[in-house]
C-alpha cells in the first residue's frame, strides 16, 4: 500500500460518521443515475417493466437519499428504503442502481441498531410477507423458491452486518479492560512510589527528631540534628512534588518518561548515618549503565531496607553491599543481632516482613518484573537480610 492511500486512509478514517454517510448518499444517488450504472440493481417479481417516470425517479431517491442517516437512525433509514423498494418493484418500475440501497439499509441496521435490535428482523419479516402475497396478486411468476432464496440474502446481509457489530462491541471491551488494567497498573504502581518516599523520610525524620531532644545540652549536636530533619525534609518534599506532577500529568507521555528519577544510595546512608543507625557501605566493581527502572529498583531496595533497619534494629550496625558486574547489580542489605532482635517471618512481632503490604513485598514485586530475584528473611547467623539481583538493562 503507497503513502499516499494510507494517508487518504487515514484521512477518511477521521472524519465523522454524519459527514461521510452524507457523503456516500450523494455519490450513491448520482451513480444511480448514471449510465451504464443505473440499470444494474437488485429486482424480485418479474412483472413487467415499465419505462422511467417521475415515480421510478422519486423511488430511486428514497432507496438512495436516506443511506444518509444510516449509522444515526437505521431503523428509519430501512424503512424508507425497504418501502421505497418495495413500491418500486410492485409497480414494474426499471431496473435502477439505487435499490442496492436496500443491502446497504440492512447491514447498517444490523451494525448500528443499539435499541431493540430483533425488532427490525421480525419487522422486515412481516413487510417481506406482505411484499410477497402483493406481488402473487399483481401476477408474479416468481415461484416458491424464489421467493425463499430473496429473503435468506436478505437475512445474510443483516447477520454480516451483526457480526461485525458483535466484533466491534468485543474490542471496545478488549479495549476499556486494557485500559483499566493499565489504570491500575499504574495507580500501583505510584502508591508504591508514594509508600517508599513517604515511609522512609517520615521515619529518617521521626528518629532524627527523637534524637535531637537529647541533645539539648550540646548545641553543635543539636544543630547537626536540626540540619540533618531539614535535609530529610527537603529531599521528601522534593519527591512528593515529583509524584504529584505524575499524578496531574495528562498522560501524553511514556510511561518511562513518567519514572522518577533515582537518587544516591551514598545519600541514603548518610541520612540514615545522621539518624543514629551505623551503615557501612561498601561497593563492588564500577557500576555499568542500567536503565531508570533497574536503578529505581536498586535504589528502593536499599531506601526500604534501612527504614526497615531504623524501625525494628534501631542501633544495630547495619552493612549495605553494592556488587556491579556487566549484566547484573547485586544489592545487599544485612542488619547485624539475633533472630529475636530483627523481626523475619516466624516473629511475633508485625513489620514489614510479615505484611501483605507494600514494603518487601512491593520490592520483590519491582525486581521480578524486571527479571530480577529477591530474597527478604533472617540472616543464619543472626539478624535480617535482604538481597536482590537486578539486571541492569530491566526497564521501567
Amino acid at each position: 500500500m503507497s503513502a499516499r492511500l494510507r494517508l487518504l486512509l487515514r484521512w477518511w478514517e477521521a472524519r465523522p460518521a454524519a459527514v461521510k454517510d452524507r457523503e456516500f448518499a450523494l455519490v450513491f444517488t448520482v451513480l444511480s443515475f448514471m449510465p451504464p450504472l443505473s440499470r444494474v440493481g437488485a429486482q424480485f417479481g418479474d412483472l413487467p417493466v415499465h419505462g422511467v417516470s417521475a415515480a421510478s425517479v422519486l423511488l430511486t431517491l428514497g432507496q438512495s437519499l436516506p443511506v444518509a442517516v444510516r449509522t444515526r437512525w437505521p431503523g428509519a433509514c430501512l424503512a424508507v428504503v425497504g418501502t421505497s423498494f418495495a413500491v418500486h418493484q410492485c409497480l414494474g418500475c426499471p431496473p435502477t442502481f439505487g435499490s442496492l440501497g436496500l443491502y446497504v439499509a440492512l447491514y447498517s441496521a444490523g451494525v448500528h441498531r443499539a435499541r431493540l435490535r430483533w425488532t427490525v428482523p421480525l419487522a422486515a419479516t412481516g413487510a417481506y410477507v406482505l411484499f410477497g402475497v402483493v406481488l402473487y396478486t399483481l401476477g408474479s411468476p416468481a415461484g416458491v423458491i424464489d421467493y425463499l432464496l430473496f429473503p435468506t440474502i436478505l437475512a445474510a446481509v443483516w447477520g454480516l452486518g451483526a457480526l461485525v457489530r458483535r466484533e466491534r462491541g468485543r474490542e471496545a471491551a478488549r479495549r476499556r479492560l486494557s485500559a483499566q488494567v493499565a489504570i491500575a497498573a499504574e495507580r500501583s504502581r505510584m502508591a508504591r512510589e508514594l509508600h517508599d518516599v513517604v515511609t522512609h523520610h517520615v521515619t529518617a525524620m521521626v528518629v532524627q527528631a527523637g534524637a535531637a531532644q537529647y541533645l539539648t545540652a550540646s548545641p553543635e549536636r543539636l544543630n547537626g540534628a536540626l540540619e540533618a530533619i531539614n535535609s530529610t525534609g527537603r529531599l521528601a518534599l522534593a519527591e512528593l512534588r515529583f509524584l504529584l506532577g505524575v499524578l496531574e500529568a495528562t498522560g501524553d507521555a511514556e510511561p518511562h518518561e513518567r519514572t522518577p528519577m533515582p537518587g544516591q544510595v551514598t545519600d541514603l546512608v548518610e541520612q540514615t548515618r545522621a539518624g543514629g543507625q551505623p551503615v557501612e557501605l561498601v561497593e563492588e566493581g564500577e557500576q555499568p549503565a542500567m536503565a531508570t527502572g533497574a536503578r529505581l529498583a536498586a535504589y528502593r531496595t536499599v531506601q526500604e531496607s534501612l527504614t526497615n533497619a531504623v524501625k525494628y534494629a534501631a542501633g544495630r550496625p547495619t552493612r549495605v553491599r553494592l556488587t556491579h558486574t556487566p549484566g547484573w547489580t547485586e544489592v545487599e542489605i544485612t542488619t547485624s543481632g539475633t533472630a529475636d532482635d530483627v523481626p523475619g517471618p516466624a516473629a511475633p512481632r508485625g513489620g514489614p516482613h510479615l505484611s501483605g503490604g507494600r514494603g518487601l513485598n512491593g520490592l520483590r514485586e519491582r525486581v521480578e518484573t524486571l527479571g530480577g530475584e529477591f530474597t527478604a528473611g533472617p540472616h543464619p547467623k543472626g539478624g535480617f537480610r535482604v538481597h536482590a539481583r537486578i539486571p541492569t538493562g530491566g526497564a521501567a
